[in-house]
């Protein structure tokens, strides 16, 4: 996989760099490019971050740091099989639990709700620090509405969290999925003051509530552009090709009449 010029490798975190400093420095080099290029295509081109994340690991499957990388490509383009592998093959070699919330949300995606809900009851999430026991709260959520339980996602989602008026790097996702779920309860006005709590907090644009908010309020938004790019303008009518026309025989009779008027001009 080509990596472009101005890749060292040196972009990646200092933990990262540590554990590479296990391997000879030369092949420490090479595989932290290849993760710098999955952090910098995983959001835009999964794809071909899953691409370098293949090569890091083929190139050092025994540091954790690769194995974990490899497992958010994985995740990103929804092999959720592979990515729980990988997240489980990262967590024994650390021993954290901080990939808990993201292994349980593979286990939603494998259609296996009921795994995710229990990961949510786990002695584990007690150990997680307050985003990822917000990031686990998210994901037993969306197990419940997997299940058709909209009544207990919303109710699971209901928190000290959620109530706090301070905005935390989770508070816009989290009233997202609040004003999502409340929505999905028929309780259009609750959804549309949450989903306008979420545009409050969504610095980054995170989300797209905005949009819902104004679907809701039945707001359309039409593209100024065509489907070739070109702007839509209407179509000429009969009367405006009379009056185009009309425009151009005006402007006929005006050359002629200079024309006659300036004949003589210039002449002896």
């Amino acid at each position: 996989m080509p990596i472009p010029d101005d890749v060292t490798g040196h972009e990646i975190d200092k933990d990262v760099q540590q554990e590479l400093q296990s391997l000879p420095k030369g092949l420490a080099e090479d595989v932290a490019k290849n993760l710098v290029m999955v952090a910098n295509l995983l959001d835009e081109a999964p794809e071909q971050a899953y691409a370098y994340s293949r090569v890091a690991l083929r190139l050092a499957s025994r540091v954790a740091a690769v194995r974990e990388a490899a497992g958010f490509a994985a995740y990103a383009t929804q092999k959720y099989s592979e990515a729980l592998a990988e997240f489980r093959a990262a967590r024994r070699m650390t021993g954290s639990v901080e990939l808990w919330p993201v292994m349980a949300d593979c286990e939603r995606g494998l259609g296996r709700p009921e795994k995710a809900l229990d990961m949510a009851g786990g002695p584990e999430v007690a150990k997680l620090d307050k985003a990822g026991q917000v990031e686990m709260r998210l994901v037993a959520a969306g197990a419940r509405r997997d299940m058709g339980q909209i009544d207990a996602a919303i109710v699971t989602l209901q928190s000290p969290e959620l109530a706090s008026n301070s905005v935390q790097p989770w508070t816009a996702r989290l009233r997202y999925a609040y004003a999502d779920a409340l929505l999905a309860a028929g309780r259009e006005d609750e959804a549309r003051e949450w989903f306008a709590k979420a545009i409050e907090s969504d610095k980054d644009g995170s989300t797209d509530a905005s949009d819902r908010l104004a679907e809701l309020d039945g707001v359309e938004f039409v593209d100024a552009l065509d489907e070739d790019g070109a702007d839509a303008l209407p179509e000429p009518s009969e009367s405006d090709d009379a009056v185009v026309q009309s425009d151009v025989d005006d402007e006929g009779d005006e050359d002629d009449e200079g024309d006659a008027d300036g004949a003589g001009d210039g002449k002896v």
